[in-house]
């Protein structure tokens, strides 16, 4: 049916702010949220900093019944629920009331690891042989699709509701998700997104891997340096962002706030053929998933505006520039601007997508780019690519019409989406 889809709420819980208006603010000042875990330093971790939402715990009394917080141990499904109910409250909607569910809304929310802290509880209970004691919300807090179990009661939705996981593509794969239901005429609205847990049993994996920054740890706003030379790993962290999709018309009808529309995108994997394996790339799958998305988005090249990319300062920073390049068809000062969010929130892993779209969006409806902070000393080979001004570094006010997200992710897979500006 080919329906366009536009977006009409947003929410988020971001390392450097919770709130859509105050996560918009810490864009604009580059405000990092990234900070040091004495928790981390007791258990000998290299990297000892990390990104987590700052929730107080009066705010739960605002999205959870007191139940519903008794033996509550999920700081993912705590960001989740949040983020996906300040969406869904922002697009003006209202839960189903009565005894039939809202068979046109939907929720498509994903993660990558639910409920860590919860198992851990629970493994100690169990092998204590106090089973009993684990309460009667230990298996959706532990089971992968907790967060859209919790999200579709309470908001009551009788479409399609589930959770997907594929890594970092997770919250952009979810979006892309949405997008083909409603385009397709399935759906008139689905709430997406993505969200993930902190803690030292989400990150301690990531530390043995030694793809963590170590020399930081009593600098931590510095730490995540996406593009810079000076960058040794990706700083972990955790969070949620949501975003409700609408078809065009059911948005008109309402008198619906329109953020932007999303024209399309694409989802692929590399197959961990050629330079592609469980942790890197395939790089002809990465500019194969961008030309794909603009084809299915029915535009050019040359028509993106801005990129807000994966970006994790690593050594595939410069890499995946390199692949825009390729996939455009623009270098030199011809590039699009560029910018990475992972700076001020680190890499939110599961939530990175999801995250990251709330902000791309943002500076699509509201014309402004946010600074790329912590690389005044931009990687040589990032500047043998493309022109420094392609890369602000404080926040400039710019019209943009078109922008292009992507996420890339362990397992070799990945996803871009499209968004446009709105004009009635």
């Amino acid at each position: 049916m080919n329906k366009r889809v536009v977006i009409t709420g947003m929410g988020v819980a971001a390392p450097n702010a919770v709130g859509l208006a105050n996560f918009e603010a810490a864009l604009k000042n580059g405000s990092s949220g990234i900070r040091f875990f004495p928790e981390l330093e007791k258990l000998n971790f290299t990297c000892q900093v990390g990104g987590k939402p700052q929730i107080l715990e009066e705010l739960l009394d605002n999205y959870f019944t007191p139940l519903q917080l008794k033996g509550l141990n999920s700081s993912g499904i705590v960001y989740g629920v949040i983020s996906g109910t300040d969406a869904w409250i922002d697009a003006g909607l209202e839960t189903a009331n009565g005894n039939s569910p809202d068979w046109d809304s939907g929720i498509i929310f994903g993660t990558g690891i639910l409920g860590v802290d919860k198992f851990r509880e629970a493994i100690h209970l169990i092998d204590a042989g106090k089973t009993r004691r684990l309460g009667s919300t230990s298996v959706v807090q532990t089971m992968a699709s907790g967060i859209s179990a919790y999200l579709g009661g309470m908001l009551g939705c009788g479409n399609q509701v589930t959770s997907n996981s594929s890594a970092c593509i997770t919250g952009t794969e979810a979006l892309l998700m949405g997008f083909d239901r409603i385009r397709s005429g399935r759906a008139k609205r689905m709430l997406v997104g993505s969200c993930g847990d902190h803690g030292p049993y989400v990150w301690g994996g990531f530390d043995a891997m030694r793809i963590l920054p170590g020399k930081y740890n009593d600098r931590p706003e510095e730490a995540s340096r996406p593009m810079s030379a000076s960058a040794t790993g990706f700083v972990p962290g955790s969070g949620a962002g949501a975003l409700v999709l609408e078809d065009l018309d059911s948005a008109i009808e309402r008198g619906a706030n329109i953020y932007a529309e999303v024209l399309g995108g694409e989802i692929n994997s590399g197959g961990q053929r050629g330079d592609g394996s469980m942790t890197a790339a395939n790089n002809e799958a990465v500019e194969r998933c961008i030309k794909v998305a603009l084809e299915n988005s029915n535009i050019s090249g040359s028509a993106i505006d801005a990129i807000n990319g994966h970006l994790t300062a690593t050594n595939r920073d410069s890499t995946e520039i390199r692949n825009w390049i390729n996939s455009l068809g623009r270098k030199r000062d011809n590039f699009p601007y560029i910018n990475s969010l992972k700076g001020m929130t680190g890499h939110c892993l599961s939530a990175s997508g999801s995250i990251e779209c709330v902000a791309s969006v943002l500076q699509v409806k509201n014309d402004f780019l946010f600074p790329n902070i912590n690389c005044e000393d931009l990687h040589p080979e990032i500047l043998q690519l493309i022109d420094e001004d392609r890369i602000p570094r404080q926040k400039m006010n710019a019209k943009i019409n078109i922008l292009a997200k992507a996420s890339f992710g362990f397992g070799d897979v990945n996803a871009v989406a499209i968004f446009k500006k709105y004009i009635a």
